[in-house]
């Protein structure tokens, strides 16, 4: 195996097991359904010069694509119904646009790839199967990487956006070119770099999509108090991103007794007025995706994983998870047709806490209505002098050493500074008390990584404010990422010309150095130093 589409990965490229958990078989299964998805996508292309679309084949690849992804699914026997589903739905659309007069006859493998039936036979296969030729130029090959992760941000927004009706053909017929492409070796490096900018493009109209499926369906977040203690009964975890799933799970556990928490990146959700209406939605449990060893096996309730984050169960508690959607471990119970029966029941049988445990409370809920509601403030202070700059300290967290960098930036930040913030990396700092500036909190959660949108509405409205550029606001990024969501809004940030980034806690390993410099010279895109050095530069 060789994969190098996280931050974690070993030596460039994990290339005997991955540093997430996954396993060769695995690795190449999900190779092999890339593979898959550009022979599909060769067909879902010609359809639309002779106007055929199918919706089942769009909803279809953003999933599998969105399965491919950083810690959603373990599950080689998953991989293999994937696979094959993606061939059906292939020699159908084939047929289709074969009726309506397009080209079916690509030379390309991938247009009629044939997989076995016995999943070892289907693993050597994925071995072949390879994401980025090896005889095309280094330089050419990290684009399309770049641009191949980004994709599958791509497809991780749109999933959930699509779960609750939103959709744009767009998005969907970008996706197809892009996957595409990567068949296509006769691309230059110039049009790589173009594919790479128009993908942070379209995933700028699917956060915006999601963005209005998550506000449209639970109302937009308000600031928002949430216990970090908890409450004497039975407990059910809720962890992951997806909004949908955490509505199923309030509603079919009410009148149970049983208190619904969140972890990881479900924080935000509290602050959704529809979701806050469940009296039975209580609080937070624990931090982000890489410490739930420690906290899942000290929880004494049932576990939902409802998107990616998963870590391999340990065996102290695994009989006690439940995996929803995408989400897929060998051997853990995976909920069918959004029936959580089985969770609530282990909730049920399960102690819970038998007492109140007390525990701080921290603030979430500050999306772009809640920030541009006290806009007039904010605009005071900057000119009065009494907040300098803003900090958007945002991205993944993660267990590699070096994300401590962030925990201490935040605590240097000035006490006349503004840091912004979403995404699991929060949770280095999200508890610490920072104050506020005549009102405004200095540390304001924006939310998840699927919040995005609201970071980048807040900056854009803020310098149509005063009247200059995002670029000349007095306001840095500071990013940490891990996986490829974190890669598709870096490149909508490139896209909307955004400069002067520092990234952390280290480059991606599939950045040539030539990449690198473009960058650089373009974009004056930083790797992080340290705290005090890029405070003294940013504040000079």
């Amino acid at each position: 195996m060789f994969c190098n589409q996280c931050e974690q990965t070993a030596k460039g490229g994990c290339d005997k097991i991955g540093v997430c958990g996954k396993k060769p078989d695995v690795a190449a299964l999900q190779d092999l359904l890339v593979y898959a998805l550009k022979g599909l996508s060769l067909y879902a292309n010609e359809g639309r010069k002779v106007g055929v679309t199918d919706a089942e084949v769009d909803e279809f690849t953003v999933g599998a694509l969105f399965s491919t992804l950083t810690n959603v699914n373990f599950d080689p026997e998953r991989f293999t119904v994937i696979i094959n589903k993606c061939v059906e739905l292939r020699d159908k659309l084939r047929g289709k646009v074969r009726a309506a007069g397009g080209n079916v006859d690509f030379s390309d493998s991938s247009a009629a790839f044939v997989p076995e039936s016995a999943i070892e036979a289907m693993v050597k296969q994925g071995e072949a199967a390879t994401i980025t030729p090896p005889d095309i130029d280094a330089d050419v090959a990290s684009l399309e990487q770049t641009t191949l992760y980004g994709l599958k941000g791509v497809a991780a927004y749109a999933y959930h956006a699509q779960a609750l009706g939103q959709k744009d053909d767009a998005i969907y017929a970008f996706v197809y070119e892009a996957l595409s492409s990567m068949l296509n070796k006769g691309l230059t490096l110039e049009d790589w770099v173009g594919l790479a900018l128009k993908c942070g493009e379209i995933n700028l109209r699917t956060m915006e999509i999601l963005d209005a499926a998550n506000t449209g369906k639970y109302g937009h977040p308000v600031p928002t108090e949430v216990s970090l203690g908890a409450k004497k009964g039975k407990a059910l975890l809720v962890s992951g991103h997806d909004l949908k799933d955490l509505e199923e799970i309030l509603r079919q556990t009410e009148g149970k007794e049983i208190n619904i928490y969140t972890h990881g990146e479900m924080l935000p959700t509290h602050g959704c007025p529809e979701l806050k209406k469940h009296p039975h939605f209580y609080g937070h449990y624990g931090t982000a995706w890489q410490n739930q060893h420690k906290e899942f096996a000290a929880f004494p309730g049932a576990i939902v994983m409802t998107t990616n984050c998963l870590q391999k169960p340990l065996d102290s508690y695994r009989d006690n998870v439940f995996t929803c959607g995408l989400v897929g471990w060998p051997g853990i119970t995976h909920i069918q047709n959004n029936d959580y029966t089985p969770a609530i029941e282990k909730a049920l049988a399960l102690p819970g806490f038998t007492e109140d445990v007390p525990g701080k409370t921290v603030m979430t809920g500050f999306a772009r209505n809640a920030v541009m509601g006290v806009a007039d403030k904010i605009i005071e202070a900057v000119k009065s002098g009494a907040i300098r700059h803003f900090f958007l300290v945002a991205g993944c967290d993660g267990a590699k050493p070096g994300r401590n960098y962030y925990t201490e930036f935040v605590e240097k930040v000035p006490k006349d500074c503004v840091v912004l913030t979403l995404a699991c990396g929060k949770f280095r700092f999200f508890d610490k008390d920072l104050g506020d500036i005549g009102g405004i909190p200095r540390l304001l959660d924006i939310g998840q990584c699927n919040d995005a949108y609201s970071a980048i509405q807040i900056a854009l409205a803020l310098s149509k404010a005063f009247g200059v550029g995002v670029n000349e606001l007095p306001l840095s990024m500071i990013i940490s990422w891990y996986e490829q969501k974190a890669v598709a809004i870096l490149l909508t940030l490139l896209h909307l010309g955004i400069k002067d980034i520092r990234l952390g806690p280290t480059l991606p390993a599939f950045i040539t150095p030539n990449v690198l410099d473009f960058l650089v010279k373009n974009y004056d895109i930083k790797p992080i130093s340290t705290p005090d050095e890029d405070l003294a530069a940013i504040l000079k």
